[in-house]
């Protein structure tokens, strides 16, 4: 098997900089390909917490100017990953998020940060920017998506472009493009051009010589005009070339049997400490400590597309089952004060955390007996693979990646021994209370209940065969580029 060098171009990175799942599949999909003889350096913008973690460091390439200011790419290594780092003060070097300022406002100058970061990955894979060049570019996000642009009009290795979530676009306006440094040949409905602006991730789409996207349901999902969020004629077009692959998880860090985090390990084959791990959650949401009341929990962003509108509607025959529900999440306004009021107007049964902490979420994971996840779309989801793997049962709607990774505990697959949760469709409150109530009814069969634990968690969520087919398509896409 052949070597492979991958640059791989991404916002965030667990766990310096993290707002979601993409920041743990840039962490955790390396290690995994390379068992696979693929060997990646991860190019990240030179955020605060990256440069404060980065080691070995040595500077590798320099710009006089790069939007606005002097930056210079640094290679080193941080989270146990080989990184070069685009160290650009005056585009990354501020409070606040990756993407916004510390009031929750997308930086205005968004167009230009990360045209940076798309600039600095191809001078990377162009050769100009040390010994390093890679064989083939994996862009992920809008924030990279003028990577393949830049690489189509200059003539350099293959790129394979990774939606982890369509609804994130990059969309700005036409005047941009003339600071970006592409021919005008680019500006065109086969380019970067998308309703009369600029598309970030509309360009790497269309410009990649491969498209991913992070479950098989969401590879087909996006082509259709409901799911495709404007871009579905594009990805129909690209049909040949799109290819859904599943998330994995890093199941060392995700590991019930070793985790650090809990106040009491378990397994599959001993699940004694879960008992201790819901009991420590319930006292530290507030909830009465009752072994016997089933407990959801949700770790989420609290926005309308993971339904936690849904929830709030669904909370009455939830509570009236007898169940309690805890909620860990940050996300819209009007979503935050609402699951605030329920856990007020609920004491002891609904118990809520606004924010998030790592330390809590795998708490979560271990003392929840199931997880819900009521989203409208879901292009895979990670949490319910966690839950997955600490015996949580996932209640989700039959959507994207949900519905590639839960096999819902109907007849059949519960006699046949495969049931690892309970599926709903489509996502409404109706159906959400239709599986609330079949949820319940599998709690009281206390032998079933464990029976589809012990399922979930020998269910292979790792990055194993995932990586695998990554390592696949960068092989074809490097073998098509020499012939």
């Amino acid at each position: 098997m052949t070597a492979v060098s991958v640059l791989s171009v991404v916002s965030e990175l667990y766990p310096l900089v993290k707002t979601g799942g993409l920041a743990d599949v840039a962490a955790s999909l390396p290690p995994a390909l390379a068992a696979e003889d693929v060997q990646v350096c991860t190019l990240v913008p030179g955020y605060h917490a990256v440069l404060t973690a980065l080691e070995e460091r040595s500077e590798a390439h320099g710009f006089a100017d790069l939007y606005g200011g002097p930056a210079r790419l640094l290679r080193g290594r941080a989270a146990g990953l080989d990184l070069l780092v685009l160290d650009a003060p005056h585009l990354f070097m501020r409070p606040g998020g990756p993407y916004q300022d510390p009031s929750g406002v997308d930086w205005p100058d968004n167009a230009w940060r990360f045209a940076a970061l798309a600039r600095a990955g191809a001078e990377v894979a162009l050769g100009r920017a040390g010994a390093f060049v890679p064989d083939l570019v994996h862009a992920h996000e809008w924030q990279t998506g003028l990577l393949p642009a830049y690489l189509r009009a200059e003539g350099g290795p293959p790129s394979v472009m990774t939606i982890h979530n369509l609804a994130f676009q990059g969309r700005f306006p036409a005047a941009v493009f003339g600071t970006l440094g592409l021919p005008p040949s680019a500006w065109g409905i086969d380019g970067v051009e998308y309703y009369g602006g600029v598309g970030y991730l509309k360009a790497g789409i269309a410009m990649a010589d491969a498209v991913t996207t992070v479950s098989p349901s969401y590879a087909a999902e996006i082509r259709t005009k409901e799911g495709g969020m404007g871009l579905d004629g594009l990805l129909r077009q690209r049909g040949d070339r799109l290819l859904g692959i599943l998330n994995g998880i890093d199941t060392t860090v995700w590991d019930p049997a070793t985790d650090a985090r809990l106040p009491a390990q378990f397994s599959a084959d001993e699940l004694t400490g879960r008992v201790v791990d819901k009991a420590v959650l319930q006292t530290r949401l507030g909830l009465d400590v009752q072994a016997h009341s089933l407990l959801y929990g949700v770790v989420s962003r609290l926005t309308w597309q993971k339904g936690l509108d849904l929830l709030l509607e669904a909370l009455p025959t939830l509570l009236a089952t007898g169940a309690q529900l805890a909620v860990l999440g940050t996300g819209e306004p009007g979503l935050e004060a609402a699951f605030a009021a329920a856990a007020l107007a609920h004491p002891g049964r609904v118990g809520c955390v606004i924010g998030y902490d790592e330390g809590l979420a795998h708490l979560m994971q271990a003392g929840a007996d199931a997880l819900l996840v009521p989203s409208r779309f879901e292009p895979c989801g990670l949490t319910q693979l966690c839950a997955l793997r600490y015996g949580s049962l996932p209640v989700v709607a039959r959507v994207g990646g949900l519905a590639d990774t839960v096999v819902d505990a109907n007849e059949m697959a519960v006699a046949s021994c495969v049931a690892t949760g309970v599926l709903f469709a489509p996502p409404s409150r109706d159906m959400l209370e239709s599986a609330l109530l079949r949820t319940a009814s599998l709690w009281r069969n206390h032998e079933l209940w464990r029976r589809l634990q012990g399922n979930a968690m020998r269910t292979d969520v790792s990055w194993q065969r995932p990586a695998a087919r990554y390592a696949a398509l960068f092989r074809e896409m490097i073998a098509g580029r020499a012939a």
